[in-house]
């Protein structure tokens, strides 16, 4: 089992978050719906980052699955 994730993309995209709705954050990379789990991870020792949001906002989502701050963009994907 891998404990490593894979890059899904090496740049950050934008996402409109709804009031309470809950999320699943693909940590693996592996999900075929990023950047959302699929259960993709099952493979690995990765699990999706559950969370939600207390109002409406745009985000900008990490896609290469390096960052520090998950599920947001910290520009790791920079360094890749």
């Amino acid at each position: 089992m891998s404990g490593k994730p894979e890059i899904a993309g090496k740049s950050p995209v934008t996402i409109t978050l709804k009031n309470d709705e809950n999320y699943a954050w693909c940590s693996c990379g592996k999900s075929a719906n990023q950047p959302w789990c699929n259960g993709s991870h099952k493979e690995t020792n990765l699990k999706p980052l559950i969370f939600s949001s207390d109002k409406i906002k745009n985000i900008v989502i990490c896609m290469c699955k390096h960052t520090q701050n998950p599920p947001y963009c910290d520009g790791s994907h920079v360094n890749l």
